[in-house]
């Protein structure tokens, strides 16, 4: 029996990870779920995982939560160190880091501390403190499994060569709602416009950042921690299927992908049963009902997000920290139909451009420059 942790047990992530718990009863338990705000969500995960511990950050959500579920042997916790106690649990195996934000650093540095292995879905970890976290989960000996499609899809690529064969990693994009459009035509584009995403079922906040490819440059940067290569040997394909979810080429020209159904099902059983490959239900993938496998170079000029990213990460330091504030800080903008979505990428420009640079910041210092970004946002 396996015990997890679901960080943002509300969210798309949190409830497939359920879902896979559901299906697996015999082998995995529920030991703390952990959530924003959503009191009668998570006390309806609450009555059926029965979990030791349940987290809501808001702490009138989280008082609430405790007379709902009165009775229950479950203690209920709130705020940061809420989550930093459910994280660091003794009798968990894995946490699956599935908060959105920069709110869920905090609790994933508690888990590798604690010896737990992550499933991390959680893009800011690794954008903003890729050179804290890494370090430390090699001195703890954890396992950081990646939960995104693409790099999971890398992840199951490499079990076929070592790192030093590695000669490129090939990460593909959907191309989001807007793939194939001029940027005068995208522009002016609504929230309404931008939420239409053609594959995958994602929350608000990633839709619109597929929409931008701000999700893709996102990614080159978690790949970049994750799998140890070059920001320069991370090529990124518009693959609009969605079938082909990452691959990686090795020095002898060989290419091995993963291919399978658009299902965030697969690659979050894969971190929660690595290295083993439990069955699992769902849709299979029928190579002959595809008509074709396209492939396209992504317009940097229109999908402007992906360059500014791109720029972030070389220039590395606390410049992806204020890619991402900034990101975040428009995006919320937008959803609330306060800007355009040419906005978002002015937004991002001039907060890059503006804040100074430090070359190795420290914890305590990436949460200053967020704020700081947010605040000159704002």
């Amino acid at each position: 029996m396996k015990n997890i942790v679901v960080l943002g047990s509300t969210g798309s992530i949190g409830t497939q990870t359920l879902d896979i718990v559901r299906g697996n009863s015999d082998r995995l338990k529920v030991t703390a779920l952990a959530a924003g705000h959503d009191v009668n969500k998570i006390a309806e995960q609450i009555e059926e995982f029965e979990p030791e511990v349940a987290v809501l950050y808001d702490e009138e959500a989280a008082a609430k939560l405790k007379e709902m579920i009165s009775g229950r042997r479950c203690r209920v916790l709130s705020g940061m160190d809420g989550l930093c106690e459910a994280a660091s649990l003794d009798s968990a195996d894995i946490v699956v880091g599935a908060i959105v934000g920069m709110i869920g650093i905090r609790p994933t540095i508690a888990a590798i501390e604690a010896g737990h292995d992550i499933a991390l879905a959680n893009k800011e970890t690794l954008v903003c403190a890729g050179h804290i976290i890494m370090p430390l989960a090699k001195r703890r000996g954890v396992k950081i499994l990646p939960v995104d499609s693409e790099h999971s899809a890398i992840f199951q690529s490499l079990r076929s060569g070592t790192h030093d064969e590695i000669e490129k990693i090939l990460l593909t994009a959907s191309g989001g709602p807007f793939r194939g459009r001029s940027f005068d035509e995208i522009c002016d584009m609504t929230a309404e416009d931008a939420l239409k995403h053609p594959n995958w079922d994602m929350g608000p906040k990633v839709t619109i950042d597929s929409s931008t490819l701000v999700n893709k440059g996102l990614e080159v940067m978690e790949a970049h921690w994750l799998f140890d290569v070059d920001i320069d040997d991370i090529e990124v394909y518009v693959h609009p299927q969605s079938i082909v979810h990452s691959a990686v080429m090795y020095r002898d020209g060989a290419v091995i992908a993963q291919l399978g159904v658009p299902d965030m099902h697969i690659p979050i059983q894969y971190a929660l049963f690595y290295p083993e490959r439990a069955a699992l239900g769902g849709d299979r993938l029928d190579l002959f009902k595809i008509a074709n496998l396209g492939f396209e170079r992504p317009d940097l000029k229109t999908f402007r997000g992906l360059k500014l990213a791109m720029d972030a990460a070389k220039s590395g330091g606390n410049i992806p920290t204020v890619f991402n504030a900034a990101n975040e800080a428009a995006v919320r903008k937008f959803l609330k139909g306060e800007i355009r979505f040419r906005g978002i990428y002015e937004i991002i420009e001039d907060a890059m451009s503006h804040m100074g640079f430090i070359q190795d910041p420290s914890l305590e210092e990436i949460f200053a420059i967020e704020e700081e970004t947010l605040r000159y946002v704002d």
